[in-house]
């Protein structure tokens, strides 16, 4: 057996694992610890014959460390090597060392909450904190610190910096292997080629480059399988003849049967090269022979979760400094190396450190489930690198809540407990589990399978948007075989792992249910078990808009013409700015909804103002959260609710949509003139303000009967107004600010008040004769300002000094007007003038 870097430091580890329950290991990729540490420890006296399981983030990484580790044995895998991976495991009672991949692990605990029989749990990889990887720390440190303290912890990474991990294990002890790595030579391009098209032509051309000038098989990193296709249909006949040599390219990544990816990770023939497009399932434990050439697109494509709409959507970032280190690190295990980066050097400095943690931009429904399965209420009560957001587990809660798989409190229901063994979203899991009682489990488990694994049409016809278009296209494969010719569009291969997965939930399920070909038709209404939120209401006819019972918009492609229905469940959906796109969905008609989602469906009185029509509407309604699915007048609204409505409508209609009349505003003046004169006597604000603040007060007693805005018309606004005062108040504003004055001539004027400001009475001069001292209200306090009037009533004087107007102006008044306006009288003395309102008599 070669000599590998992590041998050296393998006494340490065994001395730091011997010494503490715990131990933190840092050591590049290529270093050896995936296969060499668990040989190396499994015959520790502490072990005492137990078994190690090591977890792994991808089951194409635990198919091929057991596969190593075998071999470095001379045995067989499933003897003292075995794997346990989704749909798939080889172990035996000889097994001493299982690989694990993530969900695996946390399902093992919740079953067997003490690991019985485990003396090690080995968590590979951890630098790239998958959610499932964190949740399984977390319950193996519970595990241990209630159940098992002999349970010891090895925490593996090739980037993450150890000391934040040691002290989540109780400081344990770091143990680092430099390894042993060839120079990289890092070569930047000059410009950044976004994802999308553009990006497969910027990769083929670097593939050309480097089998032209470099030697060594390439590994070349892509963001998922959209991009690997494509960049595969670019390189053309590449794949049979390349410039120098024969040259040989493979996809890598996770969707792929086993068969593929062997081929991808195995030496390159005899005097051939090879080329592997893969995903960032090649960037760390996977080991692939024979590589010198790494070609870094600088692009992963991630799960994002988006708290606002409660949807996840896939999303293309660019990859921090730490995975480009990983990445480059692959061109150097073997010799010197190059590695092609496809980003400029100055977009290199602006990569963050390391990937987000999963567990702070997931969905944590998942996660909420597992915590209810375990017995935890508070998240805090667990030991976390990264704790789960609040305002995410919360979100993941309600949720959970909706679907019956937890109470209020948190505690998990027998509902949620027959979810739980489920390897799917609890989504899934509670259809399954509605499905079941219903006879529909073999549907249900199908329509899972279709939902979790990769789409089974292809080309043109996975822009498809309809999921029984799908089942039909699986029932047909499985009834003509995998052998025989399958339908343009259709990918067997994919066809083949949703028959796999679904046969896997109805081994879990112990559905023994037939297939009925008339079941498809229940589609929609499984769909809506899992996905209440996402019940669709088209906004009008043969349209492609949608409301979702979330309250979220959702469209339709342009193209799709035989989903415009009424009503559809969405299964998939992104978030979208404004409106999501509706990617695969089923229809179900309303009468299904009624009956099978009953408990969901409200009904209830709906008493509001109708801006549009400028009204009270009164109607009972049906709603499936945020959709209205009928309504109908109600024949006997609630008064109440119906004065709070109008009220609303007031408020937005403004204060000056009520009936003013020439009083009503004169009487707002009166009251306003006397709150400022005397603020002691704590007259009420009757503003347009104040009354608008205060209208269920003052205006809600006078609206009995009145429910739209012509209704206003015969509100008597004056006698709203002077309910606000009592009845000493109303007999103090008469006499402090009365609405007319008795001038000398006999007349009676009216005064027009000005909040703020003194009263104005406009007044033919004549009409003031004889009178010397200025009229006044608020008790004699408040002088009056004169409007004094010319015979044509045009202001001549403003003044609220009566006498001295007598003294020194009228006489130029006189002087002035006294031709103009001869039929008037103009005494030289207006003290003892009589006052009048008439003209003198013509003399005969």
């Amino acid at each position: 057996m070669s000599s590998l870097p992590i041998d050296e430091v393998l006494p340490s580890l065994r001395q730091a694992l011997a010494a503490h329950p715990s131990a933190v290991l840092q050591a590049p990729p290529g270093a050896g610890k995936t296969t060499q540490v668990p040989l190396a420890l499994r015959d520790e006296p502490w072990l005492k014959h137990r078994s190690i399981l090591i977890l792994e983030p991808r089951r194409l990484a635990a198919r091929a460390a057991a596969a190593r580790m075998a071999f470095l044995l001379g045995e067989s895998v499933g003897e003292t090597v075995g794997y346990r991976i989704r749909f798939e495991s080889k172990v035996s009672k000889k097994t001493r060392i299982e690989v694990l991949t993530e969900g695996i692990l946390t399902r093992r605990l919740q079953s067997d909450p003490a690991l019985e029989g485990v003396g090690l749990v080995i968590f590979d990889e951890f630098h790239e904190r998958h959610l499932h990887a964190d949740l399984a720390l977390a319950l193996c440190l519970d595990s241990r610190r209630v159940l098992r303290e002999d349970l010891k912890l090895l925490v593996m990474s090739a980037t993450l910096k150890g000391a934040a991990v040691s002290a989540l294990l109780g400081d344990a002890p770091v143990v680092t292997s430099q390894g042993r790595s060839f120079p990289v030579e890092v070569r930047y391009a000059p410009a950044d080629p976004e994802p999308g098209n553009r990006l497969p032509q910027a990769v083929r051309q670097a593939i050309v480059q480097a089998l032209e000038h470099d030697r060594g098989d390439l590994l070349v990193f892509l963001p998922g399988a959209w991009e690997i296709r494509r960049t595969q249909a670019l390189l053309g006949n590449l794949s049979t003849q390349g410039p120098q040599s024969p040259v040989d390219v493979y996809p890598l990544y996770g969707d792929l049967p086993w068969e593929a990816q062997d081929r991808a990770i195995k030496p390159s023939g005899e005097g051939r090269r090879k080329v592997v497009l893969a995903t960032p399932i090649a960037e760390t434990s996977l080991t692939i022979e024979g590589i010198g050439v790494v070609i870094d697109a600088g692009f992963a494509r991630v799960p994002e979760f988006d708290p606002r709409s409660g949807l996840t959507r896939l999303t293309t970032k660019r990859i921090s400094r730490a995975s480009a280190e990983q990445r480059t690190g692959r061109a150097g295990r073997l010799g010197p190396g190059v590695c092609y980066r496809l980003w400029s050097e100055a977009t290199q400095r602006g990569l963050m450190a390391q990937p987000i943690p999963e567990i702070r931009a997931a969905d944590l429904a998942p996660l909420a489930l597992e915590l209810a399965q375990w017995g935890v209420r508070d998240a805090g009560t667990l030991a976390w690198l990264d704790p789960p957001p609040p305002s995410a587990l919360a979100q993941a809660r309600q949720l959970l809540v909706q679907l019956g798989a937890i109470e209020e409190d948190g505690s998990i229901t027998p509902s949620g407990r027959a979810m739980a063994p489920f390897p799917m979203h609890p989504r899934l899991a509670h259809m399954l589990d509605r499905a079941e009682a219903r006879g529909l489990g073999p549907l249900a488990c199908d329509i899972a399978a279709l939902l979790s694994e990769r789409d089974i049409f292809i080309g043109e016809r996975r822009r498809s948007t309809s999921l029984v278009e799908r089942m039909e296209a699986l029932r047909a494969f499985r009834k003509e075989g995998k052998g025989r010719a399958q339908p343009s569009g259709v990918d067997p291969a994919a066809c083949l792992r949703v028959d796999q997965a679904a046969r896997q939930y109805q081994r879990l399920l112990r559905s023994n249910e037939p297939e009925s070909g008339k079941d498809l038709e229940k589609t929609g209404l499984l769909l809506a078990f899992a996905y209440p939120d996402r019940i669709a209401q088209q906004r009008a006819p043969g349209e492609i808009r949608y409301l979702l019972a979330s309250g979220r918009g959702a469209r339709l492609p342009e193209h799709e013409q035989r989903m415009r229905l009424p009503y559809l469940v969405v299964a998939s959906v992104d978030a979208g700015e404004v409106e999501g796109a509706i990617y695969l969905a089923a229809a179900i008609d309303v009468d299904t909804l009624r009956r099978e989602l009953a408990p969901e469906i409200r009904t209830e009185a709906v008493i509001r103002w109708d801006a549009r029509q400028q009204r009270v509407i009164a109607l009972g309604e049906e709603r499936l959260g945020e959709l209205l699915i009928d309504s109908a007048p109600l024949s006997r609204p609630d008064p109440e609710k119906c004065l709070a409505s109008m009220l609303e409508g007031i408020r937005q209609l403004g204060i000056a949509a009520l009936p003013w009349s020439p009083e009503a505003r004169d009487w707002q003046a009166r009251v306003l003139s006397l709150r400022h004169w005397f603020p002691e006597e704590g007259w009420p604000d009757p503003s347009d303000a104040a009354l608008q603040e205060r209208l269920e007060e003052w205006l809600g007693p006078f609206l009995t009967g009145i429910t739209r805005r012509e209704h206003l018309k015969r509100l008597d606004l004056l006698a709203a107004l002077k309910a606000r005062l009592d009845w000493n108040q109303n007999r103090r504003l008469e006499e402090g600010a009365p609405t007319h004055l008795t001038v000398p001539s006999g007349s009676q004027l009216r005064l027009e008040y000005r909040p703020g400001d003194s009263p104005v009475l406009a007044v033919k001069l004549q009409e003031m004769f004889g009178l010397a001292e200025t009229p006044r209200v608020g008790w004699g306090r408040v002088p009056v300002t004169l409007h004094l009037l010319s015979p044509a009533r045009r202001p001549i004087q403003v003044t609220q000094d009566l006498r001295g107007f007598w003294e020194r102006t009228y006489a130029e008044v006189k002087k002035e007007l006294k031709g103009r306006y001869p039929k008037h009288p103009w005494p030289d003395d207006p003290w003892n003038a009589p006052p009048t309102a008439r003209t003198k008599r013509r003399s005969s």
